[in-house]
């Protein structure tokens, strides 16, 4: 059971991100139409075309890999000049990309046709082209809202859902209790998993991380703990041990001393532990959550060659994965399946996975703005330097011959080079060094 509901969640995780795709493009084709623009293709995937449907003036189909989608817009560039004016000069290689793309644009032009991209006013070729990662964006709100809102976050209750029998120190790494081990002092009041704790030391609690705050601030002090038993409440004295735990930092890694050791620190502890449930957050909490992860990964796609690195580095040494890095789409899918196969009720796997895919459209929305061909937030760039290109030739005087973003297709080629191999060394990764959350 567990090798088909890792199955599944891959599955799960596959459809969403075409589904997200999808819905990315839907964001460019809809604000295009809106526009008088002529849309030829509406594809979903890349390579040979497995099944496509003519409606209207606009192809709809699937190609056969997945990994993204496009729309074919009639006139994204302006035609190729004719007037004369010298090209700079390129290597041979380099010219016939630029002359191919030209050839390619060619031929979404039609004779005294004004319904092509390049035509539109800026505005709206920046509202098109933002289309597509405001889409995702807005999944994303919706996603974060369903996972939190709707099915709720996993919180420690103040019941009990078992209790340790002895007390072993963090440091020896271990889990099997010895007869030279001290009992848990929980264990020795005689609390008993099932039991509601209603306050400790004299303070109500409401939750179990509240209980957990006086417990462990106070080793080797005697705790008066009132606890709920069958609806009877009853007295017992707990005296919480004295422990060390690992010292963690704000993204849960292991504090090292200078020599490499990990650091630990005393708490008092009783050997509890609280039951779990789900509770949903207010209807905010999806898009707060939201706006947070977007500042999050953008932080990360500022950093991303850096990252890749670093997880180059991780792979050839064997060192455990930052889990806050990036993922190729084979590590989210094995994140996914390992979401779908813990030991945990179905309702949490189903948040974890939503949550996963609003990080996903989080990802795809960031990393589409990042102002480089042949990326939306590159579009986005050429189209306001059209503007200020005209803007400066009504000061004149003058008109402005539209930008010719054909000419960047060398840049273009050498970000998309870079992109693959930075997606060839994640991939490798999540193969040979996945990420370990679980």
């Amino acid at each position: 059971m567990t090798a088909i509901a890792f199955l599944i969640g891959v599955v799960v995780l596959v459809v969403g991100l075409a589904v997200s795709i999808a819905l990315h493009e839907i964001g460019h084709l809809l604000p295009a139409k809106l526009f008088g623009v002529r849309v030829g293709q509406y594809m979903i995937g890349f390579g040979p075309t497995l099944w496509s449907k003519r409606i209207g003036e606009t192809e709809y189909g699937f190609k056969l890999l997945p990994l993204g989608g496009f729309i074919s817009m009639a006139g994204m560039y302006p035609p190729a000049p004719d007037d004369g004016t010298p090209e700079k000069k390129r290597s041979r290689f380099f010219a016939t990309m630029v002359q191919d793309a030209r050839d390619a644009n060619a031929e979404t032009l039609i004779a005294a046709d004004d319904r092509v991209f390049y035509k539109l006013p800026v505005y709206k070729r920046i509202i098109v082209m933002l289309g597509g990662p405001i889409m995702n964006l807005i999944l994303a709100f919706v996603l974060s809202a369903i996972a939190l809102s709707g099915i709720g976050v996993a919180t420690a209750t103040t019941t009990v859902a078992a209790v340790s029998q002895c007390v072993i120190p963090a440091s020896d790494n271990r889990t099997d209790c010895t007869s030279t081990d001290p009992v848990a002092p929980a264990a020795a009041a005689g609390i008993q998993p099932g039991d509601k704790i209603v306050s400790v030391d004299g303070t109500p609690v409401s939750t179990f991380a509240e209980a957990a705050a006086i417990i462990q601030k106070s080793p080797g002090q005697a705790l008066s703990v009132v606890i709920d038993r069958d609806g009877t409440q009853r007295t017992v004295s707990v005296t919480p041990a004295q422990t060390d735990r690992a010292v963690t930092d704000a993204q849960g890694k292991a504090v090292t001393d200078a020599s490499g050791a990990p650091e630990y620190e005393t708490l008092g502890f009783a050997g509890l532990t609280a039951q779990q449930t789900l509770v949903p957050q207010p209807i905010w909490a999806g898009p707060e959550a939201t706006i947070q992860q977007v500042g999050s990964v953008a932080q990360i796609m500022t950093q991303l060659p850096v990252r890749v690195y670093d997880t180059a580095v991780d792979l050839f040494t064997g060192q455990p994965r930052d889990p806050n890095g990036p993922l190729s789409v084979v590590g989210a899918g094995r994140l996914a399946g390992e979401f779908a196969a813990i030991d945990a009720p179905i309702l949490d796997r189903v948040g974890a996975i939503i949550g996963l895919l609003a990080a996903l459209n989080i990802a795809l929305f960031v990393f589409n703005l990042i102002p480089l061909l042949p990326l939306d937030g590159g579009h986005v760039v050429v189209a306001l330097w059209d503007g200020i290109k005209r803007w400066f030739a009504r000061l004149r005087g003058t008109v402005a011959r539209p930008v010719d973003a054909t000419k960047l297709v060398p840049l273009t080629f050498v970000v998309v080079v870079l992109l693959v191999g930075m997606g060839g060394v994640l991939f490798l990764a999540d193969v040979f060094n996945p990420v370990q959350l679980l």
